[in-house]
């Protein structure tokens, strides 16, 4: 037998490219392939009153995992069960409710083969997902989807490479298909990512990270510049709020502006704030979402909102609250 280690190798990235341009063949001619069968189990998916059970062995099991897992963050409630133990008691966590979607490339996994008449006598649907259309898992199920592949990847066409792929990619299109049917959106998303990036970013309101009560930098309508700086200094947001006597806002007045005024005037001792401030200031409501206010601070060059509801303030925002709560 020739000793695999004398054969000449082919370049790592020629032979990665290979496998990148077989895999991706696969799956194009898999998405060519799809019929009324597809539609079939996405209506068993949509008509699902339990969960979505996914199964497997071996490399299938490794995809099933992920299968379940994007099922379940899309708005279809799945898990996976290894089709092992399950012939070993966790047959029982299906149910008549549920619907089975079984892997195998080859359709002929004696596990699987085990537990579907038992799944069959229960009455539980079952979607198959095979590269054999004549296989018996095939013909079993009530739906049957081919990921046949021409080829693996593997130069030596033995480890499940193409075929995990292809089975991979119809997955993550039966999850999307059903969440597009549910109508599930951005805040559902966010709703089962609540400690990810994204659910910062679609569920974070400005009221959950802004600077309120003395955190606020504010000063009276009749106050001088100096105290508008002193503020300032103290809150050390870059900026002060300027407020009618009622509590409503009457401005704004930031350090910029007391540089610009430093240059056009010099001595701003004598200044009253309600000559200088900016009566227009940029402001959000506290029930905004947090990345929306990043995108008017960004938006506008500046550092600093205030918060303001019902024409109050009630809060004041920085660029740094919105790094600090990783909102960015």
């Amino acid at each position: 037998m020739e000793d695999s280690r004398n054969r000449p190798r082919a370049p790592a990235l020629e032979l990665a490219r290979e496998v990148l341009a077989i895999e991706s063949q696969a799956v194009a001619a898999l998405a060519g392939r799809l019929d009324a069968g597809f539609l079939r189990a996405v209506d068993l998916l949509l008509a699902c009153r339990g969960r979505i059970v996914v199964s497997g062995v071996g490399k299938s099991g490794h995809i099933g995992r992920k299968i379940a897992a994007t099922l379940a963050s899309t708005g279809t409630p799945a898990l996976f069960v290894h089709a092992a133990e399950a012939a070993h008691g966790d047959l029982g966590m299906i149910t008549p409710a549920d619907v089975l979607i079984a892997l195998s490339y080859s359709g002929e996994t004696a596990e699987l083969l085990t537990i579907v008449p038992l799944i069959k006598l229960e009455g539980t649907p079952m979607i198959a997902i095979t590269g054999s259309a004549g296989s018996s898992l095939a013909r079993h199920a009530d739906v049957h989807l081919d990921v046949r592949v021409d080829k693996e990847a593997c130069p030596l066409n033995l480890a499940p490479t193409s075929s995990t792929t292809a089975t991979l990619a119809l997955g993550d299109a039966l999850a999307i298909a059903c969440m597009e049917a549910r109508g599930f959106g951005p805040a559902d998303f966010a709703r089962s990512h609540p400690g990810g990036a994204l659910g910062r970013r679609l569920l974070t309101r400005v009221a959950d990270i802004m600077r309120t009560g003395d955190a606020v930098p504010s000063v009276p309508i009749d106050a001088s510049v100096l105290d508008a700086v002193a503020e300032i200094g103290k809150k050390r947001l870059g900026m002060t709020a300027v407020l009618e006597r009622d509590g409503a806002l009457a401005g704004i007045f930031t350090e910029g502006d007391l540089r610009r005024l430093i240059e056009r005037v010099g001595d701003v001792r004598a200044l009253r704030v309600a000559d200088v401030m900016t009566r227009t200031p940029l402001t959000v409501p506290s029930g905004m979402l947090a990345a929306e206010a990043a995108r008017i601070l960004d938006a506008s060059l500046r550092n600093q909102l205030l918060v303001i509801d019902d024409g109050k303030l009630v809060g004041a925002l920085h660029m740094h609250d919105l790094t600090a709560a990783k909102v960015l």
